[in-house]
């Protein structure tokens, strides 16, 4: 009597992801039969990384994207809080709101001129770049993009912030007292312009809304509804 045994056969697509992730972090060359084409893990990366710009770039290029988020409403330096806060006490608070309201509408504006250098980014990304960021932690894509465009796009975005920010006369007050502060030491170079400090908060807050759109994608892969992303993300979860 002949007894057939069944070898239980694991998930194929997890397998191959998981062995070419290996490959790439460093780990011994997966069997051609059983690797993910590098193609297919390079285009799940790719399109992890657009999917995430994209998303934030869309949360934060619109009314209230900043000035409406907790998580990057940007405020006046530390530096100039507490004289701030004198001034509402001597009725002058519509005049502080109105330039943070103006700060935060200026990066507003400038963030959708960043989509075409995060889309740069995305296609230009090397084998190497893919195995640094499976070998990163859960913000290695956002890590990826401020390597590859925050200079660029602090040049981008600079223009866009002067022109916006200039129309509060209080912003010009603030750029005359920050020189002197900058004189005394008491501020850095980038405080001592507010067109400075608010293209550099705007960049921070891209970046971390693209942290977070990154976060999502790695613990819900499926909820991308994108196979690729599934295949990729979630087999590296597994």
């Amino acid at each position: 009597m002949n007894i057939s045994h069944t070898t239980h056969t694991p998930d194929l697509p997890r397998r191959r992801v998981l062995q070419h992730a290996a490959f790439l972090l460093g780990g011994t060359a997966a069997l051609p039969g059983w690797a993910l084409s590098e193609l297919d893990a390079t285009q799940g990366l790719r399109a992890a990384l657009e999917r995430g710009a994209g998303s934030a770039v869309s949360l934060l290029g619109r009314d209230g994207g900043y000035l409406n988020n907790p998580l990057v409403r940007i405020a006046l330096p530390e530096w100039l809080q507490q004289g701030a806060k004198l001034l509402r006490t001597f009725g002058q608070g519509a005049k502080i709101d109105a330039l943070e309201t103006a700060m935060n509408r200026a990066a507003e504006q400038a963030v959708p001129a960043a989509k075409p250098l995060l889309v740069n980014a995305v296609k230009s990304m090397s084998v190497q770049d893919a195995a640094q960021i499976l070998r990163g932690g859960e913000t290695s894509v956002t890590d990826f993009f401020a390597d590859k465009t925050r200079t660029p796009m602090g040049e981008k975005f600079l223009p866009i912030v002067t022109t916006a920010t200039e129309k509060v006369a209080l912003a010009q007050k603030y750029n005359a007292i920050a020189s002197k502060a900058k004189a005394l030491g008491l501020v850095n170079d980038q405080q001592a312009s507010i067109q400075q400090y608010v293209t550099a908060k705007a960049l921070d807050g891209l970046y971390l809304m693209i942290g977070e759109e990154e976060k999502k994608i790695r613990q819900d892969p499926i909820g991308t509804g994108s196979k690729i992303l599934q295949s990729v993300f979630g087999a590296l979860k597994g």
